[in-house]
């Protein structure tokens, strides 16, 4: 059975159709109107520098912070480019948003609660004192609840989740529409984060609670049509530019923890490398592990403490390496380009945006 793409106009029809009601004033939907900014058609793609934020842990896992510019090379496909701006951050410099996000339309209905209970479990921890202002959304299959105003007031938060309606699960089980019906939803809420978070300044940390979205790929799918192919490939272009330009970094807590299976946890994999041509287009490419792993988030798997890898994904906010390079001219837009860092100090390893699209939106639509 071939699965239909999902076009970057049908995203943004998802995301202007009704949503739950939120608990605070509805965020602008006008999709059009609030796209990052992107150079125009036929732009040098030279002109415009590419930055990183680099996070660079040991091999325990601490970070590491006292590195210089002198550590760092950056390889754009496989060749050195001249780094053009280096700083240290901490949130005094740039700050940092937090959203936590409970993902209650790909977590089994049994665990709903316990995610909720555990969320609220690290926003009293410390006594209720958040290390950046957080905010708290929650995806059900009527739509994104999410709400606008940021604190570090971990218990005024909790207090709001705990009042936050979260109802059964509507889409049927045993519909075999059900996982592309899924991750249309998810598509959307992702979408409405990036347009929502062009508007934050400084770094924005997701962390979306959920066993992942539906891969809807592999031989049991099926193949997919040239179209779709490159519906797919526009969809893949356009998240990767809005998370890069709108400073997001993704991070995927998989709540089932021990429970998930080997193969569920990390069949996501296959996918992370970047997709260079259309016709290699899956819509596993556009799943939340998948992104997660391309911006240089985590995805943390097999560990039933949420809370305490909440924590883990915050850590990243602490203090991080800010890169600027120019990329190399581009033969055609989209064109995509791996990104490599590499350290001269061994025994470090460095997370960082995997890759990017050269000018995007020059793209020909599919027809």
């Amino acid at each position: 059975m071939a699965i239909p793409g999902f076009s970057r106009a049908l995203i943004i029809a998802l995301v202007a159709a009704p949503l739950a009601a939120p608990l605070t004033p509805p965020l602008e939907l006008s999709a059009q109107a609030s796209l990052p900014s992107v150079p125009p058609p036929g732009a040098a793609s030279s002109s415009r520098s590419i930055k990183l934020d680099v996070v660079v842990n040991a091999k325990s896992g601490d970070p590491v912070t006292n590195l210089g510019r002198q550590d760092f090379t950056i390889l754009v496909n496989k060749s050195p480019r001249p780094i053009t701006s280096f700083r240290v951050l901490t949130p005094h410099e740039e700050p940092v948003k937090v959203i936590i996000f409970i993902d209650a339309v790909n977590t089994p209905y049994e665990l709903v609660a316990a995610v909720r209970n555990a969320t609220e479990k690290f926003l009293k921890s410390n006594g209720g004192a958040l290390p950046h202002p957080t905010s708290i959304a929650v995806l059900t299959e009527s739509g994104v609840q999410l709400q606008n105003d940021f604190s570090t007031d971990g218990m005024a938060i909790s207090d709001d989740l705990e009042h936050r309606q979260i109802g059964l699960h509507l889409i049927s089980k045993a519909s075999q529409y059900s996982d592309s019906d899924r991750l249309k939803i998810c598509l959307s809420a992702l979408h409405q984060l990036a347009v929502f978070a062009s508007s934050l300044p400084g770094r924005k940390i997701i962390v979306w609670i959920s066993p992942g979205f539906p891969l809807v790929s592999g031989p049991a799918y099926g193949s997919l049509t040239p179209k779709a192919e490159e519906e797919i490939f526009g969809d893949v272009t356009y998240f990767s530019l809005a998370l890069r330009q709108n400073n997001i970094t993704l991070y995927d807590v998989n709540p089932i923890g021990t429970s998930e299976s080997m193969f569920n946890a990390n069949y996501y994999q296959t996918f992370v490398k970047g997709v260079a041509h259309p016709d290699d287009s899956q819509l596993a490419d556009l799943s939340i592990q998948v992104l997660s792993a391309q911006t240089g988030g985590l995805n943390l798997e097999s560990n039933n403490d949420i809370p305490s890898q909440i924590a883990k994904c915050l850590l990243d906010a602490d203090s991080w390496y800010e890169i600027t390079f120019d990329p190399p001219s581009a033969d055609k837009p989209g064109e995509y380009h791996h990104i490599e860092v590499k350290l001269a100090q061994p025994g470090l390893v460095a997370r960082t945006r995997t890759g990017y699209y050269s000018n995007p939106f020059a793209i020909e639509p599919a027809h």
